[in-house]
């Protein structure tokens, strides 16, 4: 029996191309665990494999999607059996290792988590990687002390993947969230989603030549980097921290050791890809609890393995709002 997936081929010339075609069982790499893929999302790492491969993608043909959710169809390992329903995110599958823009994947079990108790496998591809993130990113921040009543928790790239769950999931613990977008059309999506102040990016997005401006966040969560963080850093509040989960701005960060120094301001590097499975589980956990679901509804952007090409040019120009979840056998 053949399925359909987003295959992406590199021509002589270096040129990728990507298009929906029928594979066999026997095309995919060896895995303990084969999948039946339900539903997929589209991540800023997805749009660079359906694209030019951004540097991660090693061997073509190819298939992408960095995430996927679904039920397992057979599996060599104990610790998985027909008919249990599983996420996975990261593991470098979809970049290095065929991934889930397919209706069948073979993976290594260790890369799995089971579907927490509430979740379906459609929610939990509106999380996806980007939802992960955020839940990794507030975890972070509460482990370092994040206060309620401390003032704002700052998010940057509000829009996005990531900026979207992590306003959601803030707002719904009780954090007051001040969310940064470019994008003035969606202040009114981002207060829907529990933000409570709207910072435009052109307000907060140059570098200054103080080190050091007034006191005003209890909290970051940073999808952005470059300029844009290193003018938050001079922002926060006494003691608190910033989590940086992106590099949308630029991989880089003009910025000086002041306010580590004088503030004792933390910056925490957050990593979905390698985190280790008792983490996973605690951040999905968090995740079926602390997420309000209608908020996650709002966010949804359905679409099918055809729209892929598309979508993943639009996510690479900063395009896409909310959660893409795709629907693989659609």
């Amino acid at each position: 029996m053949g399925f359909n997936a987003l295959v992406v081929e590199k021509n002589d010339e270096g040129k990728t191309s990507a298009a929906v075609q029928q594979l066999e069982i026997s095309d995919l790499p060896h895995g303990d665990v084969i999948v039946d893929v339900e539903y997929s999302t589209v991540n800023y790492k997805d749009g660079l494999c359906i694209g030019p491969g951004g540097g991660l993608v090693r061997n073509y043909p190819h298939v992408p999607g960095i995430d996927f959710a679904g039920v397992v169809s057979s599996s060599e390992d104990a610790r998985y059996k027909a008919g249990d329903k599983v996420v996975l995110t990261g593991w470098r599958v979809g970049e290095a290792h065929w991934g889930g823009y397919s209706q069948k994947a073979s993976v290594k079990a260790d890369w799995l988590v089971p579907l927490p108790e509430g979740l379906t496998s459609r929610q939990a591809m509106a999380v996806g990687t980007a939802g992960f993130t955020a839940m990794l990113a507030v975890m972070a921040l509460e482990d370092q002390g994040l206060e309620k009543n401390h003032g704002p928790v700052l998010v940057t790239g509000a829009a996005g993947g990531v900026g979207s769950v992590a306003t959601a999931i803030l707002a719904n613990l009780g954090y007051e969230v001040a969310a940064v977008t470019g994008r003035p059309e969606a202040a009114d999506y981002l207060k829907s989603l529990g933000a409570t102040q709207i910072v435009a990016r052109e307000e907060i997005n140059e570098t200054t030549k103080r080190p050091l401006e007034s006191e005003n966040w209890a909290g970051c969560v940073d999808a952005v980097g470059g300029d844009m963080l290193a003018r938050v850093l001079g922002q926060m509040k006494y003691g608190t921290s910033v989590a940086a989960v992106g590099l949308a701005g630029g991989a880089g960060l003009p910025t000086t050791v002041i306010p580590f120094l004088l503030r004792a301001v933390n910056l925490l590097g957050i990593d979905s890809v390698m985190q280790p499975y008792d983490n996973r589980l605690r951040a999905w956990q968090r995740i079926a609890t602390d997420l309000p679901m209608d908020k996650l509804e709002s966010m949804i952007q359905p679409a099918t393995l055809s729209d892929l090409p598309a979508l993943g040019k639009d996510i690479l120009k900063g395009q896409v709002k909310g959660r893409v979840v795709v629907d693989v056998n659609a």
